[in-house]
């Protein structure tokens, strides 16, 4: 039995849910309730695996407080060659960072930071660190 992988357009909308949900407070349990679905329901849209129609997007939206088109900026457009995603966008990995309850509360705190140098810094210590977790799995 074969599994069909996820689209990557509905990974993407799944992703900016979780994001938004995430920057809200709002657990898979409220969102679902809000909407009339289960909290496996609203995984399953996170992850991409089952794909969310334009009348539950709205609904989403509504609810996350943000427009539709939230949902699809920087993600995959449709008919691009490459790698699917529109020209300038980050990364996938900063999206999946940002999905993340950590990489949320650490964007947060950090662009709470108004001193230049400091943030700097900041970047030069993580920089540093994650260079040397490197090094030490070599």
């Amino acid at each position: 039995m074969s599994t069909k992988a996820p689209n990557p357009v509905d990974k993407y909308v799944g992703s900016r849910v979780r994001m938004r949900r995430i920057m809200l407070g709002m657990s898979q349990e409220k969102l679902g309730e809000a909407l009339g679905l289960t909290f496996q329901q609203i995984q399953k849209y996170e992850k991409g695996t089952n794909r969310v129609g334009a009348s539950r997007i709205q609904q989403i939206s509504e609810i996350l407080q943000v427009p539709v088109s939230f949902l699809f900026e920087g993600g995959p457009s449709g008919n691009s060659g490459g790698d699917g995603f529109s020209e300038g966008t980050s990364p996938a990995y900063v999206s999946d960072f940002l999905a993340t309850s950590e990489g949320l509360a650490l964007t947060r705190a950090f662009t709470r930071i108004t001193d230049a140098k400091l943030r700097r810094s900041i970047v030069d210590l993580v920089e540093h660190i994650a260079a040397r977790e490197l090094a030490d799995k070599v």
